[in-house]
């Protein structure tokens, strides 16, 4: 991931916005002072967007940069190392049989699992992520949240997904979120870090606008729309206010910072859905592993079969990939 910000966020603001994390006061002005948005406007848009037609060979494009985008991830009570290696050598050859399909971007485990997963991935180029800081309620102390992400950081994660205290936010506590960010991107030294919103639990769009800029001027490399542990999860007007949110940091800033969704994703139509949007709403430069990311687990078997159909001409059934 070499197109996101630097770790220098962690300590400091982009000079255009440093005014708005002052104090309370100042950041509750910039986060209410925002445009807000258009319920009926956004929801139409994502509706439109999601009927785009796809013609063949931009589908088998769009099925190959979908699968480079997933973060493979296994996040149960019942994890075992030997569920872990098997994912890890799923991410590495998603279809044994086509050697040609793309690896995916990462593969995303509990802090205790880190260690087994970058075992099984070194060498390969494939990223090992790990929700952290109490993933996820997040309901612990500021200590427990920062052992837990140093756990996983000291076990060779490269990635780092935390979620945000929803309790906080919605009370208007919007420093302590925001340092509390602060805090995990200085505790994640070279490791960067995707900061989940629960988008589910936020109520408004407003609120989902706000949160994604918070996150950003708190030092998040990615802003993630949920824990996939919470309904809703991620939807497309959802992912359409994240995309513009970082499509107006850049404009603000000159960073790049990337979106993932992840939650409910589950079909090749779906995912392109999302590509066409981030497309048509942050830009063509979002279209890339170093700035979006799918949080998934069973979407990927869809896009190894879509993929059959696609380069044969007809449809595979599903015992011809790994279900997980």
């Amino acid at each position: 991931m070499t197109a996101t910000t630097s770790s220098s966020a962690a300590t400091a603001t982009p000079s255009p916005l440093a005014d708005a994390t002052r104090d309370e006061a100042s950041l509750r002005r910039f986060l209410h002072g925002l445009p807000g948005v258009d319920q009926v406007g956004v929801e139409q848009r994502a509706a439109g967007l999601g009927t785009r037609s796809i013609k063949k060979a931009a589908k088998l494009w769009a099925i190959d940069t979908a699968i480079s985008m997933v973060d493979l991830t296994t996040l149960e009570g019942a994890d075992t190392r030997g569920k872990v290696r098997a994912l890890a050598a799923k991410a590495m050859r998603p279809d044994p049989e086509r050697p040609d399909t793309p690896r995916v971007a990462a593969v995303c485990v509990y802090p205790d699992m880190v260690e087994t997963a970058v075992e099984a991935l070194r060498g390969t180029g494939i990223h090992v992520a790990s929700v952290a800081t109490g993933f996820p309620a997040g309901r612990t102390s500021r200590e427990i949240k920062l052992a837990d992400t140093k756990i996983a950081v000291d076990a060779g994660a490269a990635e780092i997904d935390m979620v945000i205290d929803r309790g906080a936010f919605l009370e208007g506590r919007y420093l302590e979120v925001f340092e509390e960010i602060q805090a995990i991107k200085a505790a994640c030294g070279s490791a960067h870090l995707k900061v989940i919103l629960e988008t589910g639990e936020l109520a408004t769009y407003d609120n989902v606008r706000r949160a994604s800029w918070l996150a950003l001027l708190a030092g998040g490399d990615f802003i993630k729309t949920s824990t996939g542990k919470v309904s809703p999860a991620a939807t497309l007007p959802v992912t359409h206010v994240m995309l513009q949110a970082v499509r107006d940091w850049f404009v603000q800033t000159g960073e790049l910072r990337g979106v993932k969704p992840a939650g409910g994703i589950r079909t090749t139509k779906d995912a392109i859905k999302y590509l066409v949007a981030v497309h048509e709403v942050a830009g063509e430069q979002w279209l890339n592993p170093d700035l979006f990311r799918f949080g998934a687990s069973s979407l990927l078997n869809d896009l190894l079969l879509q993929r059959r159909t696609q380069a044969d001409g007809h449809y595979s059934g599903p015992d011809y990939v790994t279900v997980d």
